[in-house]
Parts: structure tokens; sequence; C-alpha cells
């Protein structure tokens, strides 16, 4: 079952990492698509997940149901920087600082790429501002990237994916939002 569990999710997260490369490229984030997730390949992650793998949502969530954590979560958001969990720091005055447009592009094309991957025909244009409706009561992000994340979610619903995921659009959300695009080399 595990060496099963195992194909389907290679190809799980292979079919994601290339939806997300595609809209990064429309984005103008070609080398953040190409970069997305290659921790997923990680054994720490990889296995982990195969074990929990359902077909119809992240494994994570599985794994944590059953476990109360997940390890390979522990793993992914540690090391990649366009998950909003990365850049949270209760250690710190400001523990939700502003992700860096790049990061904050890759998180967008990420989870829309995560539902059209686990909903394949039932994907719909509003699908992901009603899931992040849902989700966002308890996410610790700054108020920021959440503002950008309902507009963009909202504005794909009432327009389509087409319209709104590209730069010239992208960038001018995330700057009424955050002012000057913040690429610093992180």
């Amino acid at each position: 079952m595990i060496l099963t569990n195992a194909v389907k999710h290679f190809i799980t997260i292979t079919k994601h990492k290339l939806i997300v490369f595609k809209l990064c490229c429309k984005a103008g984030e070609p080398w953040r698509g190409f970069m997305h997730d290659w921790s997923k390949y990680s054994p720490t992650e990889f296995w982990e997940s195969a074990k929990y793998y359902n077909g119809k949502y992240s494994p994570i969530h599985a794994c944590r149901r059953l476990n109360g954590y997940s390890k390979a979560w522990l793993h992914h958001k540690g090391r990649n920087k366009h998950h909003h969990e990365y850049w949270y720091d209760y250690n710190t005055e400001q523990k939700t600082p502003i992700m860096p447009y790049k990061y904050a592009v890759e998180m967008i094309c990420d989870t829309l790429a995560a539902g059209m991957t686990y909903q394949k025909d039932n994907w719909t244009n509003d699908y992901q501002l009603n899931y992040y409706l849902k989700a966002r009561k308890k996410a610790k992000i700054n108020p920021k990237i959440d503002a950008i994340l309902l507009e963009v979610y909202e504005m794909i619903s009432e327009q389509g994916i087409d319209e709104v995921i590209n730069s010239k659009t992208l960038k001018k959300i995330y700057k009424s939002h955050v002012g000057d695009i913040n690429d610093k080399k992180n």
C-alpha cells in the first residue's frame, strides 16, 4: 500500500509543481515557480505524505488529524518562504512581517494550484476565496498580506485567473497594500 501511495503522491506533487510553475510564469516569477516545493521530495516530507496520502486533500492534514502534528509540515514550512508560517516569529516585536513580493506571488500561485490539484474538475474561480475565508480565521499572517490575498482571490472569483494572474495586476495589488515592492535578496 505504501508503494502505491508513494507513486500516487509523487504524481500529485509533481502535477502541483507543474501548475505552480505555469502560474508563476504567468505572474512574471518563473524562477519561483521552478524552485517551488523541492523539499516535498525530501525523505522527511515525502514518506510521511505517502503514508497519509488520500488523493482528496493534503496528506499533512490527514497526519495532523491522527497525530496532532506533522513532521512533514514542520520541515516544509521552515524551508519554503512562500508560506506565511515561515515568516511568523513569536519572539519578535513584529510577529508577522510583510512577505517580499516574489514569495507572496509564489504563495498565491501555490494556493491556487493546490485547489486545482485536489479539486480537479470541481475547481471553480471562487474556490480559493471560499477556502481562504474559512482558513484565515486561524492564520497568523500580516494584515497587509491578508488584504492582498483577499483582493486577489476576490478578483479571481469575479474575473478569472487569466485576468488576475499576471505581473502587472499582482504588482499593482501588492503596491496598493504594501507600498514599494520589497524584493530584497531573501
